[in-house]
């Protein structure tokens, strides 16, 4: 019956009401009840459904720790005995979209139950998940919020009544490359020559074949002066400190890690290793600089060529990194460095 659907809420700890950037860190929680968007998400059941739990976590906290995290959330979640999960809506918010997208596949692998969540079309999460979980379509900014979650927990509902699912132009949520066979009273040469008149001229049509779409970036503008800005070290060469206490993997890296150099102006080869795999690690394991430049960054920053460095330095290894990994990891990054002000990125490789 709807009216007895227990709803958890997933969001980050801006719309979870526990602080912005400087909470991002924050670990899983749950509050019994209603925060932030969840009380949205109560008055569109209508006594259809509770919403029993909301649970949070910081972006920087889950995309750090995405395994651990991932668990972590299961067992909250999993404590309410939900008949679904909404997580979000992240609209354009990077980390949290991608946070979103997990959680939602990791709650319908792992516990068997129906997720929903939303996002606006340029957010990474939607590249990576859309297949796997139904994701709303929403504006790019909060204003949309109300048009957003209301689609979601309609959405929701379906999917834990196990009532038929429309098609994604109808429900709203992005294509999942899922062909269903229809019965038409036209055969296909008809369809496919109005779709082609119709694109011809400039009017709307709905293709039944839907071709890969692959992201075009376009490059940032060069830095014309560096010296009074911050620049940061990442590197994709898998330079990590002894024992790799980030488990970063040697190929196929699903993660990444984030390495403190305040205060230091060399890098110790006994507190160093490498651990891509790919190319011979000879000459970094006895020289970390010759992937990791501190040493000359240093220099740069005493002589006032360049601001200031960054005092964290970002590690991955590039070995058959998925696409789609490797677009998460990089906005994690990206979006870390742009909270700590960074003006400029120096990336290495191998």
């Amino acid at each position: 019956m709807t009216d007895r659907l227990r709803v958890v809420h997933y969001l980050n700890q801006f719309f979870g009401g526990i602080g912005g950037e400087e909470k991002a860190s924050a670990g899983p929680q749950a509050k019994a009840g209603l925060a932030g968007p969840a009380r949205l998400v109560q008055d569109i059941l209508k006594g259809r459904g509770k919403v029993v739990a909301t649970v949070i976590c910081g972006d920087n906290y889950f995309a750090e720790r995405m395994e651990e995290a991932t668990q972590e959330l299961i067992r909250l979640i999993a404590s309410y005995r939900p008949d679904v999960v909404i997580a979000g809506p992240a609209f354009n918010a990077g980390r949290y979209g991608v946070a979103c997208g997990a959680i939602c596949k990791a709650v319908q692998d792992k516990i068997g139950i129906p997720a929903v969540t939303g996002m606006y079309e340029k957010n990474p999460g939607v590249g990576l998940y859309k297949k796997d979980v139904y994701i709303i379509k929403t504006q790019v900014a909060v204003s949309g919020m109300a048009k957003a979650v209301s689609k979601m927990v309609n959405l929701a509902i379906k999917l834990a009544t196990k009532q038929e699912i429309g098609k994604p132009g109808v429900e709203g949520y992005f294509p999942r490359g899922i062909l269903k066979l229809e019965l038409s009273d036209r055969i296909a040469a008809e369809r496919v020559v109005d779709m082609l008149l119709a694109k011809l001229q400039g009017k709307p049509f709905e293709t039944e074949l839907h071709l890969p779409e692959f992201e075009r970036v376009k490059p940032a503008a060069p830095i014309k002066n560096i010296a009074s800005l911050k620049i940061a070290l990442v590197t994709d060469g898998g330079l990590v400190p002894k024992s790799n206490p980030d488990k970063i993997e040697p190929v196929k890296a699903t993660r990444y890690g984030k390495y403190s150099i305040k205060s230091t102006r060399r890098l110790n080869p006994e507190d160093y290793d490498v651990v891509h795999v790919g190319y011979d690690h000879t000459a970094v394991n006895e020289d970390p600089h010759r992937l990791v430049p501190l040493d000359v960054m240093r220099d740069l920053e005493k002589e006032g060529i360049i601001g200031k460095l960054c005092e964290t330095f970002f590690s991955t290894t590039g070995a058959a990194t998925t696409l789609e990994n490797a677009r998460r990891i990089g906005l994690s990054i990206a979006e870390q460095l742009r909270a700590e002000g960074v003006d400029g990125v120096i990336l290495t490789s191998t």
